[in-house]
């Protein structure tokens, strides 16, 4: 009689709902499964929650009667998300540490150390999909909830990492999700969703800054050019952003000013009324560094895609240029938009789609 091998899957347990899950179902499907809770970089300042997310995790694994591990990723969070975080800003820039989180902690430390522990695979709670489409290649798919789908913080990954990624719950709607939890009595199933930053949770991100940067006070100006308030620092400030400045200069009819276009040698930002007027780096052209390509080979650039420059923007018609291929080089992309894209944030992340498959992405200079 021959047994049956089952394959070894480490997820990733981070004490919330959607891993919890996502154990639960791997786990019914006849997986090996261990559940690994990742211990990152926390600074004595924020709100330290990651006890109480272990031991969520830790009850869960109890209940679905799997191994537990905690594995120290501190060293990595620190460096690569962090202090990446921090540099970023300095450079007035707007930094995406979620995509970082995936990249060097996720799928970077955590990857790495369940390969070596001889895992088959390792899984996650994200809300997203893996599919072989007509052969060996591994295509990345958005989550089929469209509100959830979290491809846009994906993109690095590469085929080394999607061959051997499980997305449990890439195929389910999130309320579904939480009926599955009750219905298999997990604890977590009523347990409100972490947001703000990966790990770190949800915290003012100024005060966190000033703990890094010093504060330099500047003008706010209006679209005249006039003074009419102070902020503390134009690296803590973002376009788009509402708050964190001062009008001092008001009227009756004053109502909410939002940043339109920032000078970071200046240290002024200027400010409207009318969101909409948002004019730095409005543009249908978007130029893009360290590219990845999810499935190694390059997008054909005589096809029409699509992209969003910020996670949940609805997806946005474009080609893919070669910006160097009439100078006989190659390795530099950018994105021509149908429509000119606003609030184009230098930092941020553009991740391209076809259809439903996530192609990669890269930085936006």
């Amino acid at each position: 009689m021959n047994r049956k091998i089952c394959k070894k899957v480490y997820v990733g347990m981070s004490g919330g709902v959607d891993s919890s899950v996502s154990a639960a179902l791997l786990q019914k499907q006849g997986y090996d499964v261990t559940g690994v809770f990742i211990k990152v970089w926390q600074p004595d300042f924020v709100k330290c929650t990651w006890r109480e997310d272990r031991l969520d995790a830790m009850r869960i694994c109890a209940k679905l009667n799997i191994p537990f591990f905690t594995l120290d990723l501190e060293k990595e969070y620190k460096k690569d998300v962090a202090d990446y975080m921090i540099d970023e800003y300095k450079a007035g820039r707007t930094p995406n540490p979620d995509v970082m989180c995936n990249k060097y902690v996720k799928f970077g430390g955590f990857f790495d150390w369940a390969m070596e522990q001889g895992a088959d695979f390792v899984a996650t709670g994200h809300y997203a999909r893996v599919s072989q489409l007509g052969g060996s290649t591994s295509k990345l798919l958005a989550g089929k909830d469209t509100n959830k789908d979290q491809t846009y913080f994906l993109w690095t990954l590469t085929q080394k990492q999607l061959s051997k990624t499980l997305f449990p719950i890439g195929d389910i709607e999130k309320p579904e999700v939480r009926k599955i939890a009750k219905k298999l009595g997990l604890s977590t199933a009523v347990k409100k969703d972490s947001q703000g930053v990966c790990f770190l949770g949800k915290f003012d991100m100024k005060e966190f800054l000033t703990h890094y940067i010093k504060e330099v006070p500047g003008k706010v100006l209006n679209e005249k050019g006039e003074e009419i308030g102070i902020h503390d620092g134009v690296l803590f400030l973002t376009i788009g952003q509402r708050h964190g400045f001062k009008i001092t200069e008001k009227t009756q009819n004053d109502s909410r000013y939002y940043i339109i276009s920032k000078d970071v040698e200046k240290n002024t930002i200027t400010v409207s009324q009318d969101l909409a007027k948002i004019v730095e780096s409005e543009s249908k052209i978007v130029k893009l560094k360290n590219i990845n390509w999810t499935q190694d080979a390059t997008p054909d650039l005589n096809k029409k895609y699509s992209a969003r420059v910020r996670y949940r923007q609805p997806l946005e018609e474009c080609t893919i240029v070669n910006s160097k291929k009439l100078k006989g080089e190659s390795g530099e992309y950018e994105l021509h938009f149908t429509n000119p894209q606003k609030a184009i944030s230098s930092g941020q992340s553009a991740v391209i789609y076809d259809g439903e498959i996530c192609l990669g992405g890269g930085i936006i200079k």
